[in-house]
């Protein structure tokens, strides 16, 4: 039973994100016909975002652009895979810079990857990992990458999802 749980505990966390993305997933891009005269199909807000007093940056509004493919790091414990964590992130950016992630995404992932792996070697993923001072350093750092990477326009690093896998 003791080996059973975790899978199970996996399985629903997977199950759930996949869920909640399926929820939030953003509205399918406007027709230029919905759109209005000298109004460019940018201008829209995007589904997800928030604007007004609650929102970051100087517009207010926010677009939240989730990486294509989730991060699996492997927990090593005397020279074995002991665990994996597999998780998923979304980038806080200014409306109209989706493009612009993607385009520098393969740079991007590999910035994680090399924080996820130095977190997971440095024991951030052993014990009680998804502790509120191990998840805030670990989306400081990840903040930091992003930043190098795609500039000081970036506005936050989410984690959307993130699951531990013990063998």
């Amino acid at each position: 039973m003791t080996r059973i749980t975790p899978v199970l505990l996996a399985v629903a966390g997977l199950g759930l994100g996949a869920a909640a993305g399926a929820m939030l997933r953003p509205a399918p891009a406007a027709d230029t016909a919905e759109t209005p005269a000298g109004a460019d199909a940018h201008d829209a807000v995007p589904h997800g975002t928030s604007t007004g007093a609650a929102g970051n940056g100087a517009t207010g509004a926010s677009d939240y652009v989730k990486l294509n493919n989730q991060f699996v790091v492997p927990v090593l414990s005397d020279g074995r895979v002991a665990s994996l964590v597999v998780m998923g992130v979304s980038l806080e950016m200014p409306p109209g810079e989706r493009e612009t992630v993607y385009a520098q995404e393969p740079k991007l992932r590999d910035g994680f990857l090399a924080v996820l792996f130095d977190h997971a070697n440095s024991g951030g993923f052993d014990g009680a990992f998804t502790e509120t001072r191990r998840v805030e350093r670990l989306r400081a750092a990840l903040l930091e990458v992003a930043r190098r990477v795609l500039g000081a326009h970036v506005r936050g690093v989410l984690i959307v999802d993130m699951v531990r896998q013990d063998s």
